[in-house]
């Protein structure tokens, strides 16, 4: 195979091989492949459901099992049979027909209603701080609330809401093979919305795109007109004008002015005001908890969680008795406006760009590269039961400096019997108004939603084959054998209750992903009848390991043990040695914990995602468990003990009988401490040594990235403002790949999790500066051998 490569990158430099490989292209491979069915006509899962711990009522009430089968249906499908008419006149104008006919419900006395509440009229009259009774004239106060209203919302426009929504229907048919939805979550949502609360729509982020694809899908599907909070910063005041018409919201800019601001007190009446009449006249809300993937930044969107805090103060408060929130997932085969114009991400989009932009994804798209994309709706939950049935394992937080450092050190050993407390994403003003138990609530909320909208992403083709191409074969593969290989992962997830964005014909699914990541991989003729694949180097592999990003969810949890074995294994058996050797070492379960629990410290938060419901320890457990059934490990039974499958003379321990499930911490219900004599050994089956090198592997762009910041502390020059730094480190993560070749870690968002992960080890200290935070590196690492045994301890989680 080596051999191969060799000759690929001497010759891929001619032009002869060029157009070699372009035919390869055109000619649909140039081979002849067995159409086969892949493993998604025999099982399904049906994604989604809400937290049975947090609201098991809504998890009982707003589900049939009937609602499985009922499938799915192409959103931009429409047809004659879609409208009311019929004729060949009807056929050539449909779209438009079918437009004419979505209802779209008045709301014009909206802004009357937000000048006559409460909150408004206090503010008006002086009875509130920041009102009139201050030196302020009642009619100037009245008209600045009108400026903030008008900043804030519009009434939507009909006839333009109808215009677009033709123009966009002809648009999405023009850059999307598909646009897939589930009936049977429909069905929920329908369900749900019938029951009398406002929907409040929490959704990922995977493209600007989203936020005018979820309100047509929602429109089509007679939801009516969806109110989508945008962020101001990212739209030119043209293009907010148009949005807002639309039914776009926005953040007015001083509601973020501090708590003691007349203009920020003002400003968040009138947005507390706004949603409350939002949430009583029952119009449907769209929030994003997910930044952008090119905002650099915490993963948890700072101004979705504000939003989320107004929904949740008005439902407390008693404005409205209930809200039902819907987790939301929208997945494509390439994100439309990603990776081209990242390095856009911080400028506004106007009106004129956005156009452009259209016109060059029509250019680019329309003919060759037509993509899928999958809607996901997951069960709604009342958000009156969450609130009352809240609960957390967090009896007790400390930071990730109080945690791991002594640890890294060597000064102790044993993990804190306690959560770990990390927080990136900033507070805003409108959260910060809130009462500090509001304000954890909604961030502990924010964090569920966004775990239960990622668990229920479909895992689109280009995923997978993305992830074959970066972590089983980087050096390449034929693709008689990229066939098999494809199907086994795609029942991997499907088997690990993720659902996947595809189906059909195994051949005609390879042809059209690898005709999407044409510009990332090379087809080669390299013997008669067979193809070599291989992932292009540079640029390529940093876009493939975004995309393979996409199916860790799916074996995080078996990724985090397998990273946790091999670094309990790192002292005993050298990395190289053979997998027999591996496979004698008895790994008691107290250690594999133990293992687990610090890579779960040392991973941010953003990745993980755990739910606050659940504790470290259980996760532990699950991933232990997770290793179990899918056969890495097997249980090692010692003499005179018990076997581990006889559960018939084990004795429930009488200060674990009646805990409640969550805190259970151990799935047999034994004391924690019992768990000593428990062993394992690595399985000596013949695939375990290729799947555990994947799994681990899953997680090594992060890792890597980790233990370079750390080899990178004595190179770096600090100090430095975080930004500063942030280039600092990324230039070295980009010299050092064109070394080592290993490019899956060059991006900059892995950068600045390195940054803030060590500041909240403790590695590196924050103080304020005029410019902007400045980062110091402290006295406890600024020797040689601390910031070694920091890289030692990263690197033990490492699989070469």
């Amino acid at each position: 195979m080596d051999t191969v490569l060799e000759t690929r990158l001497q010759t891929q430099q001619k032009s002869s091989q060029n157009g070699q490989e372009t035919s390869l292209w055109s000619s649909g491979f140039g081979m002849k492949l067995e159409a086969v069915t892949p493993f998604l006509g025999k099982y399904r899962p049906f994604v989604g459901r809400c937290c049975q711990t947090c609201t098991p009522k809504s998890w009982e009430s707003l589900f049939h099992r009937s609602i499985m089968d009922l499938g799915f249906c192409n959103v931009i499908l429409v047809k004659e049979e879609n409208t009311r008419f019929r004729g060949w006149l009807v056929r050539r104008l449909c779209y438009f027909l079918w437009s004419l006919e979505q209802h779209i419900p008045p709301c014009r006395d909206a802004p009357k209603k937000i000048m006559e509440s409460t909150g408004v009229q206090n503010i008006i009259s002086g009875r509130a701080p920041g009102g009139a009774g201050e030196g302020q004239v009642p009619s100037l106060v009245k008209k600045e609330v009108q400026r903030i209203l008008d900043h804030i919302q519009a009434p939507p426009c009909p006839f333009l809401l109808r215009l677009f929504s033709w123009a966009l229907l002809r648009f999405l048919n023009c850059l999307f093979l598909n646009v897939q939805l589930h009936k049977g979550q429909m069905k929920m949502v329908h369900k749900a919305a019938q029951a009398g609360s406002p929907v409040v729509f929490l959704s990922t982020h995977k493209s600007l795109l989203d936020g005018i694809l979820l309100p047509f899908v929602l429109l089509s599907q007679g939801l009516g007109v969806l109110r989508v909070a945008w962020d101001p910063r990212a739209c030119s005041p043209t293009l907010r004008a148009l949005l807002r018409k639309l039914g776009g919201l926005f953040l007015p800019l001083e509601a973020n002015l501090p708590l003691d601001s007349s203009e920020g007190v003002l400003a968040r009446a009138v947005v507390h005001a706004a949603m409350e009449q939002l949430l009583v006249s029952r119009q449907p809300l769209l929030i994003f908890l997910e930044e952008l993937p090119g905002a650099q930044g915490p993963r948890l969107s700072a101004l979705g969680q504000a939003w989320l805090g107004l929904v949740v103060q008005a439902v407390k408060v008693g404005i409205v008795p209930d809200a039902m929130l819907v987790p939301v997932a929208v997945t494509y085969d390439l994100v439309p406006d990603a990776p081209r114009y990242a390095h856009h991400a911080s400028a506004p989009l106007g009106l004129w760009t956005g156009a452009l932009a259209v016109l060059r994804s029509l250019r680019g798209w329309g003919c060759s590269r037509r993509v899928c994309v999958r809607v996901q709706l997951a069960q709604p939950f009342s958000l009156q039961e969450y609130t009352i049935n809240a609960r957390s394992c967090w009896g007790s937080r400390q930071t990730l400096e109080q945690l791991l450092q002594p640890i890294v050190l060597g000064q102790c050993t044993a993990v804190p019997d306690t959560e770990k407390e990390q927080e990136w994403a900033p507070v805003t003003g409108p959260l910060l108004a809130l009462k500090e138990e509001d304000q954890l609530l909604v961030r502990r909320l924010s964090c569920h939603v966004l775990n239960a909208s990622v668990a229920s992403s479909a895992v689109m083709s280009t995923a997978i084959m993305a992830t074959l191409l970066l972590f089983k074969h980087p050096k390449g593969v034929f693709l008689s054998q990229l066939l098999g290989e494809f199907s086994w992962l795609t029942e991997e997830t499907l088997l690990r209750g993720f659902d996947v964005g595809f189906s059909g014909q195994l051949r005609c699914l390879l042809q059209h992903t690898l005709s999407l990541l044409r510009a990332h991989v090379a087809l080669l003729c390299v013997r008669q009848g067979d193809l070599l694949v291989v992932p292009r180097p540079g640029p390529g592999l940093m876009h493939l390991a975004r995309l393979s990003a996409e199916l860790l969810p799916a074996f995080l949890s078996e990724a985090v043990g397998a990273c946790a074995v091999r670094g309990l294994l790192a002292g005993r058996v050298p990395p190289e040695g053979p997998w027999e050797l591996q496979g004698i070492e008895l790994l008691s379960q107290n250690e594999l914990y133990r293992q687990i629990l610090l890579l779960l410290h040392l991973l941010p938060q953003d990745l993980l995602l755990l739910p606050p419901c659940q504790s470290s320890y259980c996760y532990c457990q699950e991933v232990l468990d997770r290793l179990i059934q899918c056969g890495l490990l097997v249980a090692e039974e010692t003499p005179g003990s018990w076997p581990a499958c006889d559960t018939g003379r084990q004795r429930l321990s009488a200060r674990l009988l009646w805990k409640p499930s969550g805190d259970f911490t151990d799935s047999d219900s034994d004391d924690f401490e019992e768990a000593e004599g428990r062993y394992f050994r690595l399985s000596q089956q013949s695939r375990c040594p290729d799947f555990f090198l994947f799994l681990c592997r899953l997680l090594s762009p992060l890792l890597k990235a980790f233990a370079q910041a750390a080899a990178f502390l004595h190179q770096g020059q600090l100090p430095d403002t975080e930004s500063g730094y942030t280039e600092q480190l990324f230039q070295f993560l980009q010299a050092t790949a064109q070394e080592e070749g290993f490019f899956e870690c060059v991006d900059p968002n892995l950068a600045i999790s390195a940054i803030w992960t060590f500041r909240d080890l403790g590695v590196l200290q924050q103080t304020a500066s005029p410019a902007g935070p400045v980062l110091h590196l402290s006295p406890t690492f600024a020797s040689w051998d601390n910031q070694e045994k920091l890289e030692q301890f990263i690197r033990q989680f490492i699989c070469g």
